[in-house]
């Protein structure tokens, strides 16, 4: 597939998985007590499957971002904000160690050296690409991880950089599907 292929089939992934996130929110206002009903039987298992979820999502290009408008709605703005950042942070990574493999089988410290445009000088252990490159959702907060698992960057300066921007995120997302939630 060319680029312009892919850009296509990232931007209609982002709009599918955005729209289906809206709709679901708009469903579970139009359905709250069945919803609420139905999580509250699933007890202390309704986080944990969130957060698998969110775990399952690091292998795929679709983006996190939804399943955190779902959660504002499910679980309202202070618990769905905070199963959301475990459940991202879980994703985050698993996305750092699926890229030490990648690394590890493209014998990335071999070619660093060789790479065009000085690629293998990008400073993917300094802090603000760590804090900054995840504020991008979608494809950038990815990158991030993957980058970060393949240069082999410190894994405790990593989680902490994660924590942090991801707290961010899972704050403005869970706000928002609250949001939602009361609009519809």
């Amino acid at each position: 597939m060319n680029d312009r292929g892919e850009k296509l089939v990232s931007v209609v992934v982002l709009i599918v998985s955005f729209g289906a996130a809206i709709l679901a929110v708009i469903l579970i206002g139009q359905h709250r007590e069945e919803t609420e009903s139905f999580i509250s039987n699933l007890g202390v298992f309704g986080p944990i499957l969130v957060v698998i979820f969110y775990a399952g999502l690091a292998f795929s290009p679709i983006p996190a971002d939804s399943l955190t408008l779902i959660n504002g709605a499910v679980y309202g703005p202070i618990r769905g904000a905070l199963i959301a950042w475990v459940g991202i942070l879980t994703a985050t990574v698993v996305e750092y160690f699926v890229g030490t493999r990648i690394g590890e089988a493209a014998e990335f410290e071999k070619i660093r050296s060789g790479l065009p445009w000085g690629l293998g000088d990008l400073p993917v252990d300094s802090v603000l690409f760590l804090l900054g490159g995840r504020l991008l959702t979608s494809a950038g907060s990815k990158i991030v991880s993957i980058l970060s698992g393949i240069y082999r960057i410190n894994f405790w300066r990593y989680l902490w950089t994660s924590g942090a921007s991801t707290l961010f995120g899972s704050v403005v997302f869970t706000l928002f599907g609250t949001g939602l939630l009361q609009i519809f």
